[in-house]
Order: C-alpha cells, then sequence, then structure tokens
C-alpha cells in the first residue's frame, strides 16, 4: 500500500531566528526544505498551511469579472482586476510556499511577492482616476499627474518593502514600520479622491450606490493593516493560535473581503458614472495604461534584482540559534 510521508515540522527553538514569527510557538517546516517538501506542506497543517489558501481559493472567485473587458472605457477595470489577481497568486506561490527552503531563500520569495502587492497600489490608481474622482477634481492638476504619482509611490515601496527584511533580526520595530509604511503610503495616495468624495464633496455624478462599497473597503483595509501590525491574537496568547486564527490569516482574509468590496465600487462607478465621464474626460487609452505598467515593471524588478545581489554581498551577523 502506498504511504507519503510528509516533512517533520519544528517549534520556534529548533529554527533559526530569522525565520521565527512573533507569537508562533509550532509548526514550523524545516528551514532548508526541498522544493518538493514545501509543495507538501501545502496538504499537511503547519503555521503556513491557511496563510496559503486563504489567498489560492479566492483567486479562482476574482477571475470571473475579467471576461468582456475590450472597449477603451474599460481598459482600466480590466487592469484593476489583472492587478489584485497578482497578489493572491503570487503570495502563496512565492512567500509562504517556498520560504523555508533557505534564509536567502526567503527574503527572495518576499521580495517577489512585496512587489506585486505595492504594484497592484497602480492598478488601483488607474481605475479610481478613470472612474471614481470626485466631480470637482476630475480634469484637474491633481488628476493630471495623480496615476504619475502612483507608478512613482510603487517604485518607492517596493524598494522600502525590500530593504525593510534587512531590518528584520537587529531592528524588528524600524522593519516593521518601514514594512507598514511601504504599503500605507500608495494606499493613502490612491485614496485621497475617495477621501475627498466620502468627505468633503462627491459630486452629483459621484453619488451612487457605490459609496457604500467605498466605505466598506476602507474599513476592511484599516482592519487589515491593524491585524497585519498588532499581531493579534497570538500575540496574547502564544502558541495557541499557531496553526488556526492567528493574525496573518485574518489579515488575508481581509485583504480579500477589501479586494471583492473594492471591486464592486469600482465596477458600479464605472457602469452608473459612464455617461458622465465620457462627457467630461477622455478615457485612458491601451498605450497608456501599458506605459504606465511597464515603467512599474522595470523599475520594480531593478529593485528585486538589486536587494537580491545584496543578499549575497553584504555580510550580515550570525543569525542561527543552536538547533536541537
Amino acid at each position: 500500500m502506498l504511504s507519503l510521508k510528509l516533512p517533520r515540522l519544528f517549534s520556534i527553538d529548533q529554527i533559526p531566528q530569522v525565520f521565527h514569527e512573533q507569537g508562533i510557538l509550532f509548526g514550523y517546516r524545516h528551514p532548508q526544505s526541498s522544493a518538493t517538501a514545501c509543495i507538501l506542506s501545502l496538504f499537511q497543517m503547519t503555521n503556513e498551511t491557511l496563510n496559503i489558501w486563504t489567498h489560492l481559493l479566492p483567486f479562482w472567485y476574482l477571475l470571473a469579472p475579467l471576461t468582456g473587458l475590450i472597449d477603451n472605457y474599460s481598459w482600466p477595470n480590466a487592469c484593476v482586476h489583472v492587478h489584485q489577481l497578482r497578489v493572491p497568486a503570487c503570495r502563496p506561490s512565492c512567500a509562504h510556499t517556498f520560504s523555508s527552503m533557505s534564509k536567502n531563500a526567503r527574503h527572495i520569495c518576499y521580495f517577489w511577492t512585496m512587489a506585486p502587492s505595492t504594484f497592484s497600489s497602480l492598478g488601483s490608481a488607474i481605475a479610481y482616476s478613470a472612474y471614481t474622482f470626485p466631480d470637482m477634481l476630475v480634469c484637474t492638476t491633481f488628476h493630471d499627474y495623480y496615476v504619475a504619482m502612483a507608478v512613482l509611490n510603487t517604485v518607492l515601496s517596493t524598494g522600502l518593502s525590500c530593504y525593510s527584511r534587512f531590518l528584520e533580526i537587529q531592528k524588528p520595530r524600524l522593519c516593521k514600520v518601514i514594512r507598514v509604511l511601504a504599503f500605507a503610503y500608495p494606499y493613502m495616495w490612491d485614496s485621497l479622491p475617495i477621501f475627498y468624495r466620502l468627505f468633503l464633496f462627491p459630486g452629483e455624478s459621484a453619488q451612487n450606490e457605490a459609496t457604500s462599497y467605498h466605505q466598506k473597503h476602507m474599513i476592511m483595509t484599516l482592519l487589515a493593516s491593524f491585524l497585519y501590525s498588532a499581531h493579534l491574537p497570538e500575540r496574547l496568547a502564544p502558541g495557541r493560535f499557531d496553526y488556526i486564527g492567528h493574525s496573518h490569516q485574518l489579515f488575508h482574509v481581509c485583504v480579500i473581503l477589501a479586494t471583492h468590496m473594492q471591486m464592486e465600487a469600482i465596477l458600479l462607478d464605472k457602469t452608473l458614472r459612464k455617461e458622465w465621464l465620457l462627457a467630461t474626460s477622455k478615457p485612458f487609452s491601451f498605450s497608456h495604461i501599458a506605459g504606465a505598467i511597464l515603467l512599474c515593471i522595470i523599475f520594480s524588478l531593478s529593485n528585486i534584482i538589486y536587494f537580491s545581489a545584496a543578499l549575497y554581498r553584504i555580510p550580515k551577523p550570525e543569525l542561527h540559534k543552536k538547533e536541537t
């Protein structure tokens, strides 16, 4: 009879410090796992298993709205869907699945997943610029340079998030601050027209059913940020939430819900404001969208290559604890 031996799991005092997660005591994979062992861990209850599946499963749900996006007016909507799909696809495959192969592999996996995460802010900015801007900000100087600044923010935030990995052991608090800033700053920039619309003057065309979805998206994003930063509930009861219910799993669920709310809001604005937007502003062309994305890809890849190379050329102190 065929049998499959699953990889052995370890406790926190059996692995190098670079793999430690606050409040998580058990369920760690071998710090030098093979690629096969990493794939097998998808079907084994480790402290990473639900991190993987809470992003992998919603990928198929988010894939559905990609049909029928063909005209110029719909290109920004297609863009945000593709960018939001990239996040749930890359996180489990790059970061959570293969991050236990080695210390450097862990860092490089997260480099590759941080770039799509910050890159998704560009997709949001393009869609917001096309469909969600309040009436008074359409065709203003702010509107003209809004997407260009989003491109710059994406490049800067990718660099910051990659750099934070080098501070993880010696300066964990600074690492966390920089990492949160790397995600918060582009989100705040992208959301400026939404803040203006919700709290100041939306304009006649922007007073529609999408408003409640924008509000829910904002609430879920704030909750996701809190969970990511606070490490709750495992911080209050170390070892009790190692496999189910720790903050990173809850963070993933909130991110997916926030993404759903955002996509619904954008789709409603796209549909309900179409006549007004086409009469007052020029739709994005495919070349404009492709140019912004290409710039982000080039500079973000440059960031990833630079910081990946730095892992091998910058001497680091000994990070290992004695293994048992």
